[in-house]
């Protein structure tokens, strides 16, 4: 062993480093403050919740999707041990309707039952085995009635419900009915039926309280819309119903089926018991709403140049056996159906009908997905007829600001849709793959699942979307927040429920930005706060955002008056800036922290946008808020013989005001992107005669990240919208709108095939004789 001389450094001699300041205020990608837990597996999902003397409950549902009911017999289930409650629609004390958008649905089925799933008969038992066993128990006489699935027998049918079986019909009639185009393309178009598929499926707890009242533990969106709907059915005040919003393991639509909120209520009033109801996968699936299957035929008449003269087209939702929002998406539909080109003259004719299939909802992009696969079919159909390029016939028409929608609406929103599509146009393709052994995972269907090489062939195609922001046709839109600086920390108050759309963060970045404060707190969301409306439409960025702006804006006003006062000046001629207070002259330097001085300041502001109007009889008005573009250049490869395909590529360019978080706002195009591969390729949730075949994730296929293509995002305009705060757009639902249809365009491409129906199925991209 060699002599050595060891030095030693104490702690207190080594150089520590200065530590790097965190991610500050808005336009920095500031983390999510439960990024933590969610990764650490202690984020509190509603699924997770206890309470002492718990009992579980079960739902039975109807096996059939239309039947008369003739008895229910609960006398068996009753007399099981363990069973502490069996509630029918004897049992609903209130109002026994409920609906997102029509409450036109009853909580339990009495009479008819309208659909596969529906919910005949609630139990409440010791062990959630006992009450599935008991719920099984409940006799149910059934007349099985032939059911309506096919929407336009539903013109025909007899009348599925009291209310009919006609939702909404809207006349859209804009321009010259007889202009006509030297060129014509005509089309028929189906897009099937889409499940949001949330990865945590539903869950919630109902605790009764001392007053008679109940207290909801729910992955809710729109609490206070939930709130109100069971106080009604339970036959309460509104004070004596309170919804506490649990963690939500993500949505894309509403979030928690209110059919499933109801009887959990319900059960806790009658036992006296908490209450908790975990549903399976298979009860999720056929309790809430799906994306609207829908039916398109579509007629384009553009003049020698490829310039748009007139589109007719008309449009059947199927909204299943309740109404829920189908008349805000056909509204959608409708007012979208031309896409974002300039069409002179439109006419375009919308309906969503009952039928005896389950029940169609609010699902992300709702109705301008639909049309949006069907109108760029038709421009793919032009460019083909003309001998024009694909990409080259959207930019003639493309619209801009100042131009005039369908519905009469001018667009005075930034509209960047010519940018957009040229920064997709111009954005290097991806290289070829090599045709060698190694490379085969490349090919479509992976290792082992290709055929041959030579049976593979490249496509290129184009998608041009738009969306609406927050609620239309005179939906009331407001949020409201409060804020309040005590000891340095600042506490956000506001309903607005975190759904994966980044609005805590946000609202931090957004009080960091205002006040210069560190450590900021978003409280937990309850119905004792003000109300801020659902999470949908880029909602909550926008109203919730900006209420929360105004309320920090309005304590920064109290924070600087007394300096301003002092020094003989007003609170404008201050400024806040990592933490610190100074004048434009540099008389004035301090810190918050020194300028609060142990004062506690609050406020609370609303934020209610311009207001909107419904279309009128003839389809026409201002509906819309704002919009939202977005171009999506799709390269795909598609083995001609085996029908399958592999998204190489997915190029998108996006207008989205402002970035607020860009790890954020990439994040969720990216998800976005992704989810429309799903409905591009693999997601159709299949029910033959009204039936949903296998209601689980195995027979409905969704994407992983094994399917997920390569995504280059490759230019955000930030162009900022003067009417919105902080000028920034929603993101998230336009990509999904768009590329799906950028894939089909990209197939058609490849095969030379049609591809007039969503999911693309195998045999429409097998190309014969060749």
């Amino acid at each position: 062993m060699t002599n050595e001389t060891v030095t030693t450094t104490t702690a207190a001699e080594t150089p520590v480093p200065a530590p790097e300041p965190l991610p500050h205020g808005l336009g920095v990608s500031l983390p999510a403050a439960d990024a933590g837990a969610k990764t650490e597996g202690t984020f509190p999902y509603a699924a997770d919740l206890w309470a002492e003397g718990l009992l579980w409950a079960a739902v039975l549902r109807s096996p059939h999707p239309h039947a008369r009911i003739v008895s229910i017999d609960t006398s068996h289930a009753r007399e099981m041990p363990g069973v502490r409650a069996v509630i029918t629609h004897e049992d609903v004390p209130g109002t026994p309707r409920h609906g997102r958008g029509t409450p036109d649905r009853p909580v339990f089925a009495s009479e008819v039952v309208r659909h596969h799933g529906e919910p005949i008969a609630a139990v409440a038992a010791d062990h959630p085995d006992t009450a599935r066993m008991a719920a099984a128990a409940v006799i149910v006489e059934y007349e099985v009635l032939d059911p309506v699935i096919d929407p336009e027998q539903s013109f025909e049918a007899e009348p599925l419900h009291p209310d009919g079986n006609l939702i909404r019909h809207i006349p859209l009639q804009h321009g010259d009915p007889d202009a006509t185009g030297e060129i014509v393309v005509e089309g028929q178009y189906r897009i099937g039926r889409a499940d949001p598929a949330p990865i945590g499926a539903e869950a919630g707890l109902a605790v009764p309280r001392p007053d008679g009242g109940v207290e909801l533990y729910l992955a809710s969106t729109d609490p206070h819309t939930d709130r109100n709907t069971a106080a009604a059915c339970y036959g309460l005040s509104l004070e004596q119903v309170k919804i506490v919003v649990t963690g939500v393991p993500g949505a894309t639509a509403d979030r928690e089926d209110q059919g499933f909120q109801l009887p959990l209520g319900l059960l806790a009033l009658k036992t006296g018991c908490p209450v908790k109801l975990t549903a399976t996968r298979e009860e999720s699936f056929l309790g809430h709403a799906h994306r609207h299957p829908t039916l398109l035929r579509y007629r384009h008449h553009a003049d020698a140049e490829g310039m748009l003269v007139k589109v007719e087209a008309q449009i059947l939702l199927d909204a299943g056996a309740y109404a829920d929002t189908s008349a805000e998406s056909l509204a959608a539909a409708v007012s979208f159906a031309c896409g974002p080109y300039v069409v002179p003259n439109a006419f375009i004719e919308g309906w969503a009908v009952r039928t005896n299939n389950p029940p169609s909802g609010h699902v992300r992009g709702e109705g301008a997905m639909q049309v949006c696969a069907a109108y760029e079919a038709q421009m793919d159909k032009l460019a083909k007829k003309l001998g024009i390029d694909p990409a080259e016939i959207r930019l003639r028409n493309a619209l801009a600001t100042g131009d005039v929608l369908p519905i009469g609406q001018t667009v005075t929103c930034p509209a960047p849709v010519a940018e957009l599509l040229q920064a997709v146009r111009d954005f290097p393709l991806p290289a070829l793959p090599k045709d060698t052994p190694e490379d085969e995972w490349l090919l479509p269907g992976g290792p082992e699942g290709a055929g041959e090489p030579g049976a593979v062939r490249r496509g290129v195609g184009y998608g041009l979307g738009m969306v609406h922001m927050l609620g239309a046709e005179g939906a009331d839109e407001v949020s409201t927040a409060t804020v309040k600086v005590h000891d340095g920390i600042a506490t956000v108050l506001c309903a607005a429920v975190e759904t994966g759309q980044g609005f805590t963060t946000l609202a931090r970045q957004i009080v960091q930005e205002t006040l210069g404060i560190d450590e900021v707190h978003v409280a937990p969301v309850d119905t004792d706060q003000p109300p801020a409306g659902p999470g949908c439409r880029g909602r909550h960025t926008w109203v919730s955002g900006g209420a929360v702006e105004r309320a920090a804006k309005m304590v920064r006003t109290q924070l600087l008056q007394p300096l301003a006062h002092k020094f003989g000046m007003s609170t404008e001629l201050l400024q806040i800036t990592d933490g610190k207070i100074t004048s434009y002259d540099g008389v004035l330097s301090t810190t918050v922290t020194e300028a609060l001085d142990g004062k506690e300041l609050w406020a609370t502001a609303q934020c209610r946008p311009h207001p909107t109007e419904p279309l009128d009889a003839d389809g026409q008005g201002d509906a819309f808020v704002g919009l939202a573009f977005c171009a999506i250049r799709a390269v795909v490869d598609v083995d001609i013989e085996l029908g399958s395909v592999r998204v190489v590529e997915l190029a998108v360019a996006q207008d989205v005001g402002r970035i607020l978080n860009p790890a954020q706002l990439n994040a969720r195009i990216e998800a976005g992107v992704t989810q429309g591969v799903g409905i591009a390729l693999t997601e159709n949730l299949r029910t033959p005669r009204g039936l949903i075949r296998h209601p689980d994730l195995t027979g409905y296929a969704l994407p992983t990240a094994l399917d997920a293509p390569d995504i280059r995002i490759v230019k955000l305009v930030e162009e900022r919208d003067v009417v919105a705060p902080f000028g920034a757009k929603s993101v998230s639902a336009v990509p999904v709108v768009t590329s799906p249809a950028a894939i089909a365009s990209a197939v058609r491409a490849a095969t030379g095939r049609p591809v007039n129906r969503l999911p693309i199925r195998p045999q429409a991209a097998v190309v014969t004789g060749q």
